[in-house]
């Protein structure tokens, strides 16, 4: 399928890995021209170097959950012309009881899950609307929907990017800007790899294993049992961002794992 795509500048936020990185890949291949955003200048320069043959590709280090780093990373961006797509796929995830996730934890995840995207819109969307077009995507997840026990942290951050996002796409009404979200299901980024290899490893047993049981267990309404690949979930981000007549929607992508038709 051919996007309009080509010839734009996109803006991924944790891009050097998962999900971010193939979206990356995934907007080069179409034609546009994309900037990355990691942790360390390590990760952003190796990614740099994979995505290099693709297409035209910068980015830069920067620690979104903090202000200084939405600073400069915004000035980075600014400094090479406007932002046409805004992809916010910066986020974190873990594992831990309710009752021992403490205050200082909590404002840690709305900090990099929430409120980067908050810095990053704040900036750039405005700047969207004085053109009169642009896209902004934002990546929430399943759990925003259907939270999940083991991690009410994360499930409460993703609900609140959904709201977000609706907020956001009531300030485009009357230009071609529209904002949407993205609810990926378990997907295998390397995060999520290295999470299912340290419980094989705790419990001696193949991870093959593991993965069988958390879908039987965990996800039993999964339709599709088995974890979202990063390159399908790209494909879908690219697909709304150059999506004109969607505005203002949660699209599910998480395999049949909520039980609604709506």
């Amino acid at each position: 399928m051919e996007l309009d795509l080509k010839g734009k500048r996109a803006l991924v936020t944790g891009s050097a890995s998962g999900i971010g990185l193939a979206t990356a890949a995934c907007f080069l291949r179409e034609g546009a021209e994309v900037i990355i955003n990691g942790l360390t200048t390590a990760e952003v320069d190796e990614a740099i170097a994979r995505l290099a043959p693709i297409g035209r590709v910068s980015g830069l280090a920067a620690d979104l959950g903090k202000a200084d780093g939405a600073d400069a990373l915004l000035a980075f961006v600014n400094g090479a012309g406007p932002v046409d797509v805004l992809v916010n796929n910066v986020g974190i995830f873990s594992v831990k009881p309710f009752a021992q996730v403490t205050d200082d934890e909590w404002l840690h995840y709305f900090n990099i899950n929430v409120l980067s995207a908050v810095r990053m819109a704040r900036v750039i969307l405005p700047k969207m609307l004085a053109r009169g077009k642009g896209a902004v995507v934002n990546l929430a997840s399943e759990a925003g929907v259907k939270p999940l026990p083991q991690m009410v942290h994360y499930s409460v951050t993703k609900t609140a990017m959904i709201g977000l996002t609706r907020g956001l796409a009531e300030l485009t009404k009357g230009t071609e800007v529209t904002v949407n979200s993205i609810l990926p299901g378990p997907t295998w980024t390397e995060g999520v790899q290295a999470y299912f290899d340290g419980l094989a490893q705790e419990q001696s047993q193949p991870v093959e294993h593991i993965i069988d049981g958390y879908f039987q267990k965990d996800e039993p309404t999964s339709l599709i049992q088995r974890f979202v690949k990063p390159d399908e979930v790209a494909r879908m981000i690219a697909f709304v961002a150059s999506s004109p007549a969607s505005n203002g929607a949660a699209y599910r992508f998480e395999g049949g794992i909520i039980r609604s038709i709506l």
